[in-house]
């Protein structure tokens, strides 16, 4: 009895010693966590066909009009559809289009690029995440629709 009172003794007297390794490795752990890439709320490209009408104000997935076509933005350099002027700005920005670089477009377009023409923009997080998911779909469906199925 004697014998695990003091092992139960020895490990109270390592667990109760702060450990500067296991101590350090929680901070860092917790630094990491904190400074992590965002992490994007599931998106629901049928909710997000809806929000984008507003976006057809100026924009279509197929053809060019105030604003740049949509189709197949995914992956796609900024500034390079054809037969659209955009600004020196964004030709200049060297962004390339995937979920983080949309969500922060969309979130503010002027401070993500100053100078850029747009300057509509989404305040709602899952509004975002939605479109997002929309044209990532439009991406790879290869569908070809200039306007968003209603639903």
């Amino acid at each position: 009895m004697d014998a695990r009172v003091g092992r139960i003794e020895s490990l109270r007297a390592c667990v109760g010693k702060p450990n500067r390794t296991a101590s350090a490795m929680a901070i860092a752990v917790v630094l990491a966590l904190g400074h992590s890439a965002p992490s994007f709320a599931a998106g629901d490209p049928d909710h997000g066909a809806k929000v984008y009408r507003q976006c057809m104000i100026c924009h279509s997935l197929d053809k060019n009009g105030i604003g740049p076509s949509h189709r197949d933005v995914f992956g796609r350099r900024a500034g390079s559809v054809p037969d659209y002027g955009y600004s020196a700005a964004l030709k200049g920005s060297n962004i390339v289009w995937n979920e983080t670089t949309l969500d922060h477009w969309l979130t503010d377009p002027q401070a993500f690029v100053p100078g850029t023409k747009m300057m509509f923009s989404v305040d709602d997080a899952q509004d975002r995440a939605d479109v997002i998911a929309f044209l990532k779909e439009k991406a790879t469906s290869g569908q070809s629709n200039a306007a968003p199925d209603a639903k």
